[in-house]
């Protein structure tokens, strides 16, 4: 792909990520996801009738088009459109993705992301058999049966398989809060951030958590396992999006921004989905041009250690390279907006503070699907 066709990311915001039912748990995913919409116009210099459409993933909320609501409530245009995605976890790096085609199509100017309130989120009941009481619908499924692991299960699984010991995901796991804490205190995320309720500070990393500490907890999803609540992610609230545009619209803005070189989307197996992203990283970076010793910035959806790890070895990544400044495991996993926060990683390291030029990111989803992106700063 030429540079003069590839779609450019010129702005990126996020809101604070919430634990769920703690500092963002009174807000919608509407009142998350239009703050972030509004404060691209204003941080990109577009005016909001330049836009065509709105993209946004999400994965449990309250059903309809979420997109549509949030960039209504953003006060955008009532005739820009907008889209919800569903790709599970890798909904809003799959938002971006969009995103980037719809521009390579003729779209001048897309807002993307995606956006998660899991303390809103309602409650689904099966219909009622005869004579029995609703039971609640926890989840979709991710797969059939009997490959419909609980996410846990799979990648407890995956890391075992992988040979990924319970220390080195501990680990792990102290370095993402060690890292998210330092990060957030030094005030590194303070110009991606929207502040919405009153909140404009991550609440979750804990800058005390040690793999001591870690190796205390009790496995969480199966006897002898080794994935514990302490090296997976948490449950969180949060948005995050993007501003993409065509390069005839960044040059008449005048801004610096993200190239998107290339995406990729892949398959793998739905009964280990943690390690999906693998092929979609090894196709973006060919569809690139590039390789990972070339990447400058990694940014891995850091849903479980071991399943971080385990990815890492079989690409034959350092997993000292990934996340540097923390990931899920520290800041959380607002799933349909996970894959939309490593990109607003990656425009803030690589455009506002200038850390290099090529940057990755990367996310399964459940279902054993991934999403890689790969960007350049220009």
């Amino acid at each position: 792909m030429s540079a003069t066709t590839a779609p450019v990311i010129v702005a990126a915001a996020r809101t604070p990520i919430g634990t769920a039912g703690h500092a963002l748990a009174d807000l919608t995913v509407e009142r998350l996801a239009a703050p972030v919409l509004a404060s691209l116009l204003a941080r990109s210099g577009l005016d909001a009738g330049a836009v065509d459409e709105v993209v946004l993933g999400n994965c449990l909320g309250p059903g309809g088009n979420v997109a549509r609501v949030s960039a209504l409530a953003a006060g955008l245009p009532e005739s820009v459109p907008a889209l919800t995605v569903d790709r599970q976890c890798a909904s809003g790096l799959a938002a971006v993705d969009l995103a980037a085609q719809l521009v390579r199509s003729g779209a001048g100017v897309v807002l993307a992301g995606g956006a998660e309130s899991a303390s809103t989120a309602p409650w689904r009941f099966w219909p009622p058999e005869a004579g029995h009481e609703p039971v609640r619908y926890e989840r979709a499924p991710f797969a059939p049966a009997p490959d419909d692991l609980d996410m846990g299960l799979a990648n407890d699984l995956l890391a075992t398989e992988a040979g990924v010991t319970r220390e080195r995901q501990d680990a792990y796991a102290a370095r993402s809060h060690r890292l998210g804490a330092a990060a957030r205190d030094a005030g590194l995320f303070d110009d991606e951030i929207v502040a919405v309720a009153g909140t404009s500070r991550d609440e979750r990393p804990r800058a005390g958590l040690t793999p001591q500490r870690l190796a205390r907890l009790p496995a969480a999803f199966r006897p002898g396992g080794t994935v514990t609540a302490g090296n997976a992610c948490g449950i969180s609230d949060g948005a995050a999006a993007v501003a993409v545009v065509s390069e005839e619209v960044r040059l008449r803005l005048g801004r610096s921004g993200l190239r998107v070189l290339a995406t990729a989307t892949t398959g793998a197996a739905p009964a280990r989905p943690g390690r999906a992203l693998v092929p979609a990283v090894r196709l973006a970076l060919e569809r690139a041009g590039t390789t990972l010793d070339q990447i400058d910035v990694i940014e891995l959806n850091e849903a479980f250690a071991g399943q971080v790890l385990a990815c890492c070895d079989e690409l034959g990544l350092d997993p000292d390279r990934v996340c540097t400044e923390g990931g899920a495991l520290a800041l959380g996993h607002p799933w349909g907006a996970s894959g939309a926060v490593l990109v607003v990683s990656l425009f803030s390291r690589l455009v506002t503070r200038g850390e290099g030029r090529l940057g990755l990111a990367a996310i399964a989803a459940g279902g054993g699907q991934g999403v890689a992106l790969v960007v350049e700063a220009c």
